[in-house]
């Protein structure tokens, strides 16, 4: 075995002595053997251990933990069964206490490293209080083993699917429907999508459930929309289920790890469940972009709302609005607000919900960010705050432009990827705009994903 002082010649399977610094965004710890980076799943900061070196690049490698010799104080035995091999939760094997520290820490060193800001603040993470089948939607792939159908989460890092009876963080109920339409294709021999081979008719089930009045969706993602027993599985479902108001179709028949297709069919009840966030209601469909976490989210848009310090006065543009979430909860402080996404159906999503919300002082347009931006401006509509909520790849560098040629006074960013946040800070620091708060929330514990809000006003 070789010390982790000096920097061995490394060897394929051999055991090496290694501390970990820190735990990476894919949940690997961060070690060094000499100057050699290792990652090794189920490794934590402060911790000292044993570990295989099965894999070797150029300037890091991979590993396998054989034997904790310090341990951290923050490690438990993780609740799942499923934990090791599944590819959702990664970080299972630290108490929450632990994990929050992770996240904190991952946020300001980020805003430090990428983002170039020094000896930046970050406020604690906003933590749940009951981290137990917080999501409210979950996407299960089905597929076949032994001649039958089953479904689950992919195993880490592959397309291969892991069957599971229980997951801690969806509810008893989700996954009992799951296994009911599983049942229901073994019963019907209705075969499941072989990625491979492009065979088989079901692919995924998609769920949504609303915590407003306990409504569920029910989407199952089918290769083609003739299928012979259809009538009587929706009956069975819909029976057995007096909670699923709405059961949709959606036929993807591409050759592609998409999980949607383009084509959507209503088969019983509505095309939409109500949710209810901040006071409001939002109409949900199929395709909806909405945040899976509803206790969380409810913290995080009150964050970015009172970061922007409405007082009724204000012009506010909700730039990649989706169904309008932000934009109409943010109304009720602000003179008018104007949202803008390039997804004609996210638009008429917003407009039905400020309609059903009672809310005029919206307007909601497609097109993109920063060309809808600039006709505003001509037309005399001068932002005071804009919202900022990307998808994971960031803003786009064009977007940023505008922002800063409009000399938009404040910015307040939501991000669910904080290394494209800290790029995008840095490029609006550089023109012109100061770092004033960044607090991280916790919206998908047992991960090591972590959402932020931050504000950035004009110097």
């Amino acid at each position: 075995m070789n010390n982790m002082n000096d920097t061995p010649q490394l060897i394929k399977n051999e055991n090496y002595k290694v501390e970990f610094s820190s735990v990476n965004h894919e949940g690997l710890g961060v070690g060094r053997i000499g100057n050699f980076t290792i990652f090794v799943f189920g490794a934590l900061p402060n911790e000292v251990a044993i570990v295989k070196l099965i894999k070797i690049q150029k300037n890091y490698g991979y590993g396998k933990l054989e034997k904790i010799l310090k341990r951290s104080p923050y490690r438990v035995n993780p609740i799942c069964p499923h934990y090791t091999g599944c590819g959702g939760c990664n970080l299972m094997h630290i108490n929450y206490e632990g994990e929050l520290k992770i996240k904190y820490n991952t946020v300001k060193e980020t805003l430090e490293r990428i983002g170039k800001f020094e000896a930046v603040e970050v406020n604690d993470v906003i933590k749940m209080d009951n981290t137990a089948g917080y999501r409210n939607k979950i996407q299960a792939p089905f597929g076949m083993e032994n001649g039958k159908v089953i479904f689950g989460f992919f195993r880490k890092r592959t397309h291969d699917i892991i069957p599971i009876k229980e997951c801690f963080i969806h509810t008893p109920q989700t996954l009992d429907i799951l296994n009911f339409i599983k049942n229901l294709c073994n019963e019907y021999r209705i075969p499941a999508y072989n990625e491979e081979k492009h065979q088989g008719i079901i692919r995924h089930v998609l769920i949504r459930d609303s915590r407003k009045n306990g409504d569920m969706m029910v989407v199952l993602v089918v290769t083609k929309e003739n299928i012979t027993e259809l009538n009587v599985i929706t009956e069975k479902i819909a029976k057995r289920y007096p909670q699923v108001k709405s059961i949709i179709l959606n036929v993807n028949s591409e050759r592609t790890n998409v999980i949607l297709g383009k084509k959507f069919k209503t088969l019983y009840g509505k095309d939409v469940i109500v949710d209810s966030l901040g006071g409001l209601d939002f109409e949900i469909g199929a395709s909806s972009f909405y945040q899976v976490n509803p206790v969380q989210t409810e913290k995080l848009y009150r964050t970015a709302i009172n970061y922007a310090n409405l007082t009724g006065n204000e012009i506010v543009i909700d730039a990649y609005c989706g169904i309008g979430t932000i934009g109409l909860l943010a109304s009720k402080k602000a003179k008018m607000v104007y949202g803008v996404e390039v997804v004609e159906e996210a638009i008429k999503n917003a407009n039905k919900n400020a309609q059903i919300n009672n809310i005029t002082n919206v307007s909601f347009v497609v097109g993109k960010s920063e060309v809808q931006i600039k006709k505003w401006d001509q037309e005399g509509i001068k932002a005071d705050v804009i919202f900022v909520d990307p998808p994971r790849k960031g803003c786009d560098q064009e977007f940023l432009n505008t922002i800063i040629e409009m000399e938009i006074p404040k910015v307040v960013y939501v991000s669910c990827n904080v290394a494209t946040l800290a790029r995008d800070l840095r490029i609006l620091a550089d023109s012109g705009y100061e770092l004033k708060a960044v607090q991280p929330v916790d919206m998908f514990p047992h991960t090591t994903h972590v959402e932020c809000v931050v504000l950035m006003s004009r110097k």
